[in-house]
């Protein structure tokens, strides 16, 4: 806008001079040019920026000026804006109805095979040092140097790993890879690596088949031998089952031939015993009953009782 309004005076002077009323030409000439002063030499460094300034009589100057309003010196200094926001590149090929260039990344495989890879990058430049970046790289930063070192760093890691590893368990291997070596080549250029995302992994069809089948079969036999392993399992369980129940079988045997070797110790050492256990076994309808007598005999009463009747 104060440009705006310094060249409309700048104008305008110029117009009045041309006239008998140039006596109002120089002051508006002399506004015009004040105003254009005042409005280049006030720089605003938007939100998540940083500005670079070059002072065309020392070169880069070593400290950025961060957000806000800055004072500068109209001709002498020049501010350069850098977005220190973070960023992202992805180089993918298109999908299906896109019309976009083919950015994906070609590489080979351990054994030689032509890999696809589609990345995105995430990034962001270090404010402090944005001034070193402008003198050894330049605003074009992502074309001169992201782009080309992701390529590299992708190609590199791809040729570590067979195709088959590439599509299974080596995915993550492949990422921590690339990123341990992007990381620390942006950095030498002033600028932090946030995160790498391979999105996807292409490898030629008719080998995606054979390592497909041959997945397949190797799930089938890992099947088989975990069935094999579970009846070995049930067998040890039984075998363990067998052995208790012959064990506590054994225990019962004991236990039952040592109650017999106490009870006939019992009964050899006192026989009146016997006479109890005789009584027991005999039915309640029985009338018999033990008379004390040194001779230890047994009494039927039935046989009394009938005796008795008779006479």
């Amino acid at each position: 806008m104060l440009n705006l309004a310094a060249l409309v005076l700048v104008l305008l002077g110029v117009a009045v001079f041309l006239t008998p009323k140039r006596a109002y030409a120089l002051p508006l000439l002399g506004a015009g040019v004040l105003l254009l002063v005042l409005a280049n030499s006030f720089v605003v460094v938007p939100a998540g920026h940083v500005g670079v300034v070059f002072n065309v009589l020392r070169g880069v100057q070593p400290t950025p000026l961060q957000e806000g309003v800055h004072f500068v010196l109209p001709g002498v200094q020049q501010v350069i804006l850098y977005d220190a926001r973070v960023k992202e590149v992805t180089l993918s090929a298109p999908h299906e109805g896109e019309r976009r260039a083919d950015t994906s990344i070609r590489a080979r495989s351990k054994e030689g095979l032509e890999i696809g890879v589609d990345v995105t990058v995430q990034y962001r430049i270090l404010k402090d040092q944005a001034p070193r970046l402008h003198q050894e790289v330049g605003p074009g930063y992502l074309e001169t140097l992201i782009v080309p070192q992701v390529r590299s760093k992708v190609r590199d890691a791809v040729g570590q790993y067979n195709a088959a590893e590439l599509i299974s368990t080596q995915r993550t291997a492949l990422e921590t890879s690339v990123i341990q070596g992007l990381e620390e080549t942006l950095r030498q250029y002033h600028i932090e690596l946030v995160s790498v995302l391979l999105r996807e992994i292409r490898i030629p069809e008719s080998v995606a088949k054979v390592i497909e089948e041959k997945q397949t079969a190797e799930q089938q036999v890992q099947i088989e031998i975990n069935r094999r392993k579970q009846a070995e399992i049930a067998a040890q369980r039984r075998v363990i089952e067998a052995q208790g129940e012959r064990d506590a079988a054994i225990l019962r045997a004991e236990g039952e031939a040592k109650a017999i070797e106490l009870r006939g110790r019992a009964l050899k050492n006192a026989p009146e015993v016997v006479q109890l256990t005789f009584a027991e076994k005999l039915a309640p309808g029985v009338q018999t009953v033990f008379v004390p007598s040194t001779g230890n005999f047994l009494l039927d009463l039935r046989g009394l009782q009938g005796g008795g009747q008779g006479r």
